[in-house]
């Protein structure tokens, strides 16, 4: 059938009639709020490159951790920046670490928040890697995963509910899965950063988290945009090695991959709205060129749409406002 006989429009005239046939519904259960976490005491930077963004040292997460919670938000994802820095970022992997006294100070807040914390290097060493360097320029797989595992015990350690690799070394999820069986947490999920582009839209977390590299790109480690059955391939390999839930990241740009992962995988998909996608719609609505509440929706909405079952994303207190959280 078609016009006159069906009207499209019918559905649309009505707001309740709307919200019956609505295909796609964000939910504040569907989001994870990222928090940076600073090295001292009583301080609450501003990012001038993500408004509304901080980071926190760890007694300043009282009132954020309560905050997020009041909102209905279920969990928090932790990045830390140390005081010091090696090349072998050493400060990842100590106990008394920036993201260890973070965990344990929130599960003491909030026991109820799901605590999840990124294992990388870049932001632990000096030259700005993910990895340890092998001579000059390149980074050493194998060696990496051992330090990558000390870091994902450690933060088990602490408490972390959920260890989220983002490094993009081969083998690290396995690796890492084995090496926390070994120390007695075998109920330790794994959110693996499966499918990590080589993205231009890290610029801001990169001032946030001071873990720009000083040489080179990750064009080694991360995946090149444009390749779409290579991100199906990192996916499968991580799912077999034990993660339980895979992230595609960024989220916008690749709204494909995200489908094409849960199609072909059905397991729990994760998508990061990552901060330069949260800093151009600030940057615009900043201008007074867009609405930054309803463009904020649309992208979280299209984000949902496309197959992600969680979202990590900057405006995720923003949006369980919104939502009603």
């Amino acid at each position: 059938m078609a016009y006159p006989v069906q009207r499209m429009r019918r559905l649309r005239a009505h707001p309740a009639l709307r919200r019956l046939v609505k295909e796609t519904s964000l939910s504040v259960d569907d989001l994870i709020c990222p928090l940076f976490i600073i090295y001292g005491k009583d301080k609450k930077i501003p990012i001038d490159s993500m408004p509304g963004v901080f980071q926190l040292s760890v007694d300043r997460l009282r009132d954020e951790v309560r905050d997020i919670y009041a909102l209905g938000i279920p969990g928090v994802l932790l990045f830390g920046i140390p005081e010091h820095k090696d090349s072998m970022g050493s400060a990842a992997y100590n106990d008394a670490g920036v993201i260890q006294r973070a965990v344990r100070e929130i599960k003491k807040i909030c026991p109820e928040l799901l605590v999840i914390t990124d294992v990388c290097l870049c932001e632990y060493t000096d030259h700005g890697h993910c990895g340890v360097l092998e001579g000059d320029t390149s980074i050493d797989n194998d060696r990496t995963l051992e330090l990558l595992a000390r870091q994902a015990v450690s933060h088990a350690r602490a408490g972390s509910d959920m260890i989220a690799p983002s490094d993009m070394m081969d083998g690290r999820v396995g690796y890492i899965r084995k090496t926390l069986g070994s120390e007695g947490y075998t109920q330790t999920p794994l959110m693996s950063y499966a499918a990590k582009f080589c993205s231009a839209f890290y610029g801001p977390f990169r001032d946030a988290a001071h873990s720009a590299p000083a040489f080179g790109d990750r064009k080694t480690y991360q995946m090149d945009p444009s390749n779409a059955r290579e991100a199906l391939n990192e996916v499968k390999l991580d799912i077999e090695e034990g993660a339980d839930i895979v992230m595609v990241k960024p989220a916008l740009a690749y709204l494909d991959i995200i489908r094409m992962v849960k199609d072909t995988f059905g397991c729990p998909t994760a998508a990061y709205n990552v901060s330069g996608e949260y800093a151009l719609v600030k940057a615009a609505a900043g201008r007074g060129w867009i609405n930054d509440e309803a463009v904020t929706m649309e992208v979280l909405t299209s984000i949902k749409r496309a197959g992600a079952d969680i979202i990590i994303s900057y405006a995720a207190k923003d949006a369980a406002r919104m939502l009603g959280g």
